[in-house]
Formats: structure tokens, sequence, C-alpha cells
């Protein structure tokens, strides 16, 4: 299952990428974070791996991160394993503006096992939570460079 998300956020780039990068963030935009653990390589550099906590409301989920290629703004690939599921992930950035940044998601499911079928009943659902997910990380971006201007 494939699809991108575009979104503007109304702060420069170096901005969004100061923002985005920090994982003392995730919790500010991702409500649903309970832990990001580093488990090998330099946080942010390719190679790097971490573990995801996150508290869904049926139960927990636990997601593998690895920074697959860093090539910032064209492209920021991650991938994240869980079980039944792969999701690869390519951020591209562009500064349109002084304080305009696009910022284009694509995503590139793969399912295994019992989540095969499942996501054929939740591509809607996985689109929607990317969306929302994008639209916080917006909100969250926007009030903290207001509170520093």
């Amino acid at each position: 299952m494939k699809f991108h998300i575009e979104i503007i956020v109304d702060i420069s780039f170096a901005k969004l990428l100061e923002l985005f990068e920090n994982p003392d963030n995730l919790k500010k935009w991702q409500p649903n974070v309970i832990s990001f653990t580093p488990l090998s390589g330099e946080i942010g550099h390719v190679g790097a791996t971490a573990e995801i906590r996150y508290n869904m409301v049926v139960k927990e989920i636990v997601m593998k991160e690895t920074i697959l290629k860093r090539n910032i703004p064209d492209e920021f690939v991650l991938r994240y394993d869980s079980d039944g599921v792969t999701n690869t992930v390519t951020n591209n950035f562009k500064e349109i503006a002084p304080n305009k940044t696009r910022w284009i998601m694509e995503n590139n499911f793969k399912f295994s096992g019992l989540m095969k079928y499942a996501a054929l009943a939740m591509k809607g659902i996985f689109k929607k939570q990317t969306e929302l997910t994008m639209e916080r990380f917006k909100k969250f971006a926007e009030e903290i460079s207001k509170e520093e201007d």
C-alpha cells in the first residue's frame, strides 16, 4: 500500500528540521508515543536504529526505526518495522518562501501474516492517521516558532 501526503508548514526549513529531528519533541506532536530508545548508531544518521513504543487504543505497539538515507532536504528515508508491518517513509522538504516549508511524506507499507488481511480494510485509517500526525507536527512547530519570535 502506497500513498503520499503533502503539507505546508509556516516556518523556515532550518527550524522545521531542528524540531523534526529532535526525538525529545516526539511526544509533543505524537501524543501516543510512550518512549523513544536509541539502539545503535548516532541519532539522526544513516544506519541509526531506535525503538519507539506507542500506546494505541487497543494495545501497545513497538516499532523499530532505521534511518536508511539522509540527503536532506531532498530525501530523508526511514523504515519502521513492527509485527506484520514494514513502512518505508520518504520525507522531502522544500522551503518555498522564507517562512514556508513544503513537507511531502511518501509511505510504502508492506504487510505479512494476518496483517495482510487487516490492511485491506485499514488503508483509509493508515492514511488518515498519517495526515493527523503531520497536522499535529505543523501545529506544534508553528506554535513553537511563534513563541520564539
